[in-house]
């Protein structure tokens, strides 16, 4: 009995140390695993940190760079602010040159419709004290007239050649005098046109344009079917020249060669037309 107590109490203690033992061994895995765990988990968590820092760096340089972005499409919007405002500053510029521009030519016209008004106001001016001085000059000649009703009275024809006869000779006067009086004995008369041209012709010869402008007025007006209203319009344009007068000059001149294409005074017009300023 007493061995088998010793044999039971060996066996218990073997139990008890293999018990032991195999705890033991079980806490030594246990710690490793956990060691294991804790390695994987540092592992982790320094990956973890790892990608962290990446994704933060990433995010950051994509900040930079965004706002970069967003820095440059600034610069470049207000350079295109910039450049706009410049180009409305040119634009206004041009328009304020292209106002004055035009305002120009509407004051210049302006200026010249005034200056010709002056000018036909004077000229008319003229023409009415030649007017008056050849009314003048007419009413003495029927004075004169009167007083030698009593001398025998002339053949028209004949009248009207000694006019011209005179006006040969240099007598410019006389030749006035005498077509002046044709006409007054013949208002009628089919020369009459032609002795107001000669009239004309008279006071062209000492210069007296206005005078001569007139008479000349006198054939157009009063005789448009005769042929001496041609000559006479081209004389009527000289005379207007002579008095610097251009603008009357060349209304006179492109009425002939309108209204007389193929004429002589046409042909001369033309020529003049070319030499008037």
């Amino acid at each position: 009995m007493k061995y088998i107590k010793l044999i039971i109490v060996f066996a218990v203690s073997s139990l008890a140390g293999c018990a032991s033992l195999g705890s033991l061994e079980n806490v030594r895995n246990d710690i490793d695993t956990v060691k294991t765990r804790l390695f994987t988990i540092d592992k982790d968590l320094a990956s973890v940190r790892e990608e962290s820092k990446v994704s933060v760096g990433a995010i950051e340089k994509g900040f930079k760079a965004d706002v970069a972005a967003v820095r440059k499409m600034s610069a470049d919007i207000q350079a295109t602010i910039d450049s706009t405002k410049g180009e409305m500053q040119a634009l206004n510029g041009k328009f304020d040159d292209t106002t004055i521009a035009v305002k120009k030519p509407v004051e210049d016209l302006a200026r010249y419709r005034e200056d010709a008004d002056k000018r036909i106001i004077a000229l008319e001016e003229r023409i009415l004290k030649q007017q008056a001085l050849l009314d003048s000059l007419s009413k003495k000649m029927a004075e004169v007239a009167k007083a030698k009703k009593e001398e025998p009275v002339s053949a028209p024809d004949s009248l009207y050649l000694k006019g011209l006869d005179s006006l040969k000779a240099g007598e410019v006067a006389t030749a006035r005098e005498q077509f002046n009086k044709f006409i007054e004995q013949n208002p009628k008369h089919d020369l009459a046109a032609n002795a107001h041209y000669w009239i004309g012709e008279t006071h062209y010869s000492e210069k007296n344009y206005e005078s001569a402008i007139l008479s000349y007025q006198e054939v157009i007006k009063n005789y448009p079917g005769k042929e001496k209203v041609v000559a006479a319009m081209l004389k009527q344009a000289m005379a207007f020249n002579e008095i610097k007068d251009s603008k009357s000059t060349k209304f006179v001149l492109k009425k002939l060669i309108e209204g007389f294409p193929k004429s002589e005074e046409a042909r001369k017009a033309k020529d003049l037309l070319k030499i008037i300023k």
